[in-house]
């Protein structure tokens, strides 16, 4: 998948930035990112941890992106709920990728497995839950944005079998 057609969007949960108290820190950080890797990203979105409006705009990105990529509310605070409005959402669960970013955070700390981040496929899209942490979004992003273009070429059928060489979609030292 080349970086041209490949289109992400960039949902942050956080009740205090969906009132405007505090600054959208990790949304920024995960639209920054991804240009810097030249894809096409709109958002960041900013909604409350509801889990209906979580839920919602979710729903309104299907087979409109690639990728959904959300920031907040992966916790295990009562108003943490991404994962349940995703899961809610999704068609099938990409647990691989879910238990890969646990791997990584929990090399920088052991809080890391405090996370509900869920990722699966909704259509022909991929929901990717980060922490709200700018850390750990900085943290998850390079293994996302190396895994996201082969995955997506999967979710759309490609019939390249995965051990295949695909360096010419890695983004490496891009």
């Amino acid at each position: 998948m080349d970086k041209e057609t490949l289109t992400f969007h960039v949902v942050t949960v956080s009740d205090s930035a969906s009132k405007g108290e505090r600054e959208d820190i990790s949304g920024e950080v995960v639209k920054r990112r991804i240009e810097e890797r030249g894809y096409k990203v709109t958002g960041p979105t900013i909604v409350p941890d509801e889990v209906e409006r979580i839920r919602e705009i979710i729903h309104s990105l299907r087979n409109k992106v690639d990728v959904v990529i959300t920031t907040g509310g992966t916790g295990l605070t009562t108003r943490d709920v991404t994962p349940e409005a995703t899961l809610s959402v999704i068609d099938r669960r990409v647990q691989g990728i879910e238990y890969l970013m646990i791997c990584v955070g929990s090399q920088k700390t052991p809080r890391a497995a405090l996370s509900r981040g869920v990722v699966g496929i909704m259509g022909k899209t991929l929901v990717i839950n980060l922490p709200g942490s700018p850390r750990a979004v900085e943290d998850y992003l390079p293994l996302i944005l190396e895994i996201v273009p082969h995955a997506v070429e999967k979710i759309n059928d490609d019939p390249t079998p995965c051990g295949e060489d695909h360096s010419s979609h890695s983004t490496k030292g891009d």
